[in-house]
């Protein structure tokens, strides 16, 4: 897969999670290390600020995603995670790209006051 189409598989993705119900914000995967390489790379020039913050990368015979999300506390943690599942899946299957990983991590529950 190309790196064209491993960003507009990205993007495809990102735009689902976001759209997911339950999901109020979508951050940029990895460690802190790795976020401020990228941030270091991005301020001097040689990577775009507005790339993708869903990770998709070959693996396999398909793609790992990883995506860390925040989520309402009011729709529950594990019933998020299936359904941003359900929607990274749909979007990989009406592309016919198998997954061969895929990791949510959920880094903050927002409750409303």
């Amino acid at each position: 897969m190309s790196t064209e189409a491993l960003a507009a598989l990205a993007a495809a993705i990102e735009e689902t999670v976001w759209a997911t119900p339950g999901v109020r914000t979508v951050y940029r995967s990895g460690s802190l290390i790795s976020n401020l390489l990228r941030a270091g790379a991005a301020a001097l020039g040689a990577r775009k600020e507005d790339e993708p913050i869903v990770s998709v990368v070959p693996s396999g015979a398909g793609v790992s995603v990883e995506a860390s999300i925040g989520v309402d506390a009011g729709g529950g943690a594990g019933d998020t995670l299936r359904a941003v599942r359900a929607a990274v899946d749909s979007v990989l299957a009406e592309r016919g790209v198998p997954r061969d990983s895929l990791t949510l991590t959920v880094v903050h529950v927002q409750t409303r006051e």
